[in-house]
């Protein structure tokens, strides 16, 4: 009985695939919802660009910020979605209220 090579190389890169996709994961956007992203975890720092309604995000780490209320309750996470861009945890539905990533340092 023989292996067949490509058999156990096909599935090594559909497991990395699987992890690949599992680390680049998206989150949506409150439905209805024009988000605000800004340079900083808070509503005082400026806003550097609007995501458009239906718009899915990667999470990259998340940090402490100004407390806010929005569709998925009230919290002071802040995801960071790309360098310098955040937006609050509480418009982005990631089926957790704490923490899902690692702390931004």
């Amino acid at each position: 009985m023989s292996i067949d090579r490509a058999d156990v190389t096909d599935r090594g890169e559909d497991d990395a695939v699987t992890t690949l996709a599992a680390a680049v994961a998206t989150f949506p956007v409150a439905p209805g919802v024009r988000l605000n992203v800004r340079s900083g975890p808070g509503t005082s720092y400026p806003i550097v660009k609007v995501l458009p309604e239906g718009a899915r995000v990667a999470i990259y780490c998340q940090r402490p910020g100004t407390s806010v209320t929005g569709p998925y309750g009230t919290s002071s996470i802040w995801d960071n979605i790309a360098n310098g861009e955040y937006v609050s945890d509480a418009y982005i539905q990631t089926g957790s209220d704490g923490y899902i990533r690692p702390r931004c340092s």
